[in-house]
């Protein structure tokens, strides 16, 4: 009898070319976690996922769903995948979901972290899951800019793709500034995300934080739907899925 399942998985995404299956590389979560199932259940499996994660992004909380043809129990089948996963994957609770659960469409919202290093002093043992980022910030500013971007808007020109063929309309709910020593992290929570969004949308901020633009200047950025009036891209390695609701 064919059953349906829901996988939630942390991964460190340095490695690997983003979640999503590639026909050029097998080096991408999606495609690691697909043949390893199709190997231990002996039939193939395709999973969906939450949301895709680019290259180098890494995830705390992801969760992914899928059907297969089993016997096994859930404990066994994720013993199985904590044993066969390599160190950087890693498979944190799997349980047997309703028949009509998919893990993209039924999510209602997802946060992600970026986490800034706000000094000139190298910090060498989290180099891989931060964006150096010496110039002093004025958070007060960055958090007045902030408030300018949440809610229900069309965030085209918070977007790597030029000609969206979807709505690029989003509902952000929380942007949240935190400091702690010498480490800056955002915190987004929306319904959705566009493609490097979070990344353009934390490059912007810290344009606003480091006197380049002014907080005024995002509003406009967001009314003229154009990349080009947003700020830059935010490296990758800082960038982590953090959780997802459903």
């Amino acid at each position: 009898m064919t059953r349906n399942f829901r996988l939630a998985l942390c991964y460190e995404g340095t490695r690997y070319r983003g979640w999503q299956r590639q026909g050029n590389t097998d080096n991408t979560i999606q495609a690691r976690l697909e043949a390893l199932l199709t190997r231990l259940l002996d039939q193939p499996v395709e999973l969906a996922a939450s949301g895709r994660t680019d290259a180098g992004v890494h995830a705390r909380r992801q969760v992914c769903s899928f059907r297969a043809d089993t016997d096994w129990g859930t404990d066994f089948m994720l013993t199985k995948l904590r044993q066969h996963l390599p160190e950087d994957i890693g498979a944190v609770s799997l349980e047997e979901a309703a028949p009509r659960f998919h893990a993209r469409l039924n999510c209602r919202e997802k946060t992600y972290l970026y986490r800034v290093w706000n000094s000139e002093t190298p910090n060498v043992f989290e180099r891989r899951f931060l964006c150096p980022y010496p110039a002093p910030l004025d958070l007060d500013e960055m958090r007045r800019a902030a408030k300018q971007l949440l809610g229900e808007h069309d965030f085209s020109a918070f977007c790597s793709v030029k000609h969206m063929k979807k709505s690029a309309v989003r509902t952000l709910t929380r942007i949240e500034l935190q400091r702690e020593g010498n480490e800056l992290r955002l915190f987004f929570t929306g319904d959705g995300f566009l493609y490097n969004m979070v990344r353009i949308l934390t490059g912007t901020l810290l344009e606003v934080g480091s006197g380049q633009r002014s907080a005024e200047s995002v509003r406009e950025a967001l009314k003229s739907l154009d990349r080009e009036q947003a700020g830059f891209t935010a490296p990758a390695r800082g960038l982590t899925l953090w959780d997802v609701r459903y």
